[in-house]
């Protein structure tokens, strides 16, 4: 039997439509937090194209985003080795995550 799942974003905005605050909860965990980004991709299979939704508060401050996309590059290299098996591609993915680091954040190589 199939079951569902839910997660739901709240996103609060200011008069200006700026988001103040971002908050979001999963059913499966009991998971309920707020954050100050979000990058949310999906597949359309009709368009073959990637649709997506990027927030992030007025809070957020430029270093926490350098870092939010660093940290993501590396993490997204996991997940396409993962989906695809592809692990010469994702190590080249992993490369260009540390450069960004390095240049964007100071991150020393490893």
């Amino acid at each position: 039997m199939a079951r569902t799942s839910e997660i739901r974003f709240t996103v609060t905005l200011d008069e200006n439509q700026v988001p103040e605050r971002i908050a979001w909860q999963a059913e499966d965990g009991a998971v309920q937090s707020t954050c100050k980004s979000a990058l949310i991709s999906v597949w359309d299979e009709q368009e073959n194209n990637a649709l997506r939704i990027d927030l992030w508060t007025k809070e957020m401050t430029t270093d926490e985003m350098k870092s939010f996309f660093h940290r993501h590059l590396l993490s997204m290299a996991d997940t396409f080795e993962r989906a695809t098996g592809e692990t010469d591609m994702a190590r080249h993915m992993r490369a260009f995550g540390r450069y960004f680091g390095e240049e964007m954040l100071g991150i020393e190589p490893v």
